[in-house]
């Protein structure tokens, strides 16, 4: 309950972010602000002040107020009003991806494991292609390209910053290690006793499908849920850190780490904060992925208990 709690805290953060910019930060957390000032204890102060060692400027650091509470990054923009204005780039496209993965895995899985035979093998094999590319190699070679040109399908045209490249490519990359378990418990489910039980007595493959076989797999695919969101924010998170992500103007938690890349020895908190939120939000999905799976598989309860 915990995990989920923080986990409601972080979405309902992240989806205040427009009224937090407007009304608490009251900055453009995608505007520069290398000449403005704000005023601190009655004082004016300047975003950008200048360097300890007399050359160049350093951004203001945190201030603990409701203005610049983190600080700024080198463009003199709002840490805080950033990092929840990322955050809700950073969910958006770690569901929108696990729902890919989970929908084309589900899907590859059940057919494979239930028709068997030539079917069966040859998804099998495909599976198998995807499965021996480095995830994320094949996630930044698919990256790396759909950035520079976008994606046109037929008469659909994907920019390449649009925010649904990146949650193609990072749910397309997972789906073997999804669908693989799914294609061997269909595998199981089709030889239990139950199964076998229905066909003896005519029941149609399409009703055992749906009444017997669609409803556990369905209850791995929600198991699986919370794990493969983790997973996927932290790849989002290393595509964007690595420029093959999210694209400017829009951010995510990993383009702001790499904003404050360069601001790691004068103004830490510009690169720590957001590692700080993924961690907190990858950790959370990992225990309400625990949960989930006790929920849903009493025995797993009972090994942990031993």
């Amino acid at each position: 309950m915990l995990a989920f709690a923080i986990l409601i805290v972080i979405i309902a953060a992240c989806l205040a972010a427009p009224w937090y910019a407007q009304n608490i930060s009251q900055s453009d957390p995608f505007a520069s602000n290398l000449d403005g000032s704000i005023t601190l204890a009655g004082q004016p102060v300047d975003i950008m002040q200048s360097a300890d060692t007399g050359f160049g400027v350093t951004p203001i650091g945190p201030t603990w107020t409701q203005k610049y509470f983190l600080g700024a990054d080198d463009q003199g923009r709002d840490v805080a009003a950033r990092i929840l204005f990322g955050g809700r780039n950073s969910l958006l496209i770690a569901a929108g991806a696990t729902l890919i993965c989970l929908t084309l895995a589900g899907l590859i899985g059940i057919v494979a494991g239930f028709s068997g035979g030539f079917v069966d093998s040859i998804l099998a094999r495909i599976l198998d292609i995807l499965w021996a590319f480095p995830v994320y190699l094949l996630a930044i070679s698919l990256s790396a390209v759909l950035i520079s040109r976008g994606l046109k399908l037929g008469p659909v045209t994907i920019d390449s910053d649009s925010l649904l490249i990146p949650i193609a490519i990072i749910g397309i990359v997972y789906v073997p290690y999804v669908a693989r378990p799914i294609r061997g418990q269909v595998l199981s489910l089709a030889r239990s006793d139950f199964v076998l039980a229905a066909v003896c007595l005519g029941v149609p493959r399409a009703r055992i499908l749906w009444k017997d076989i669609l409803p556990n797999v369905i209850t791995t695919l929600i198991v699986f849920a919370p794990l493969m969101m983790a997973l996927n924010m932290l790849t989002e998170a290393a595509l964007s850190f690595l420029s093959i992500g999210v694209q400017p103007p829009a951010a995510s938690w990993g383009t702001i780490i790499l904003d404050g890349e360069g601001l790691l020895y004068t103004r830490p908190a510009v690169a720590i904060a957001p590692g700080l939120a993924i961690m907190l939000t990858v950790v959370a999905l990992n225990f309400l992925g625990d949960g989930v799976r006790e929920a849903f598989d009493p025995r797993a309860k009972i090994r942990v208990q031993k």
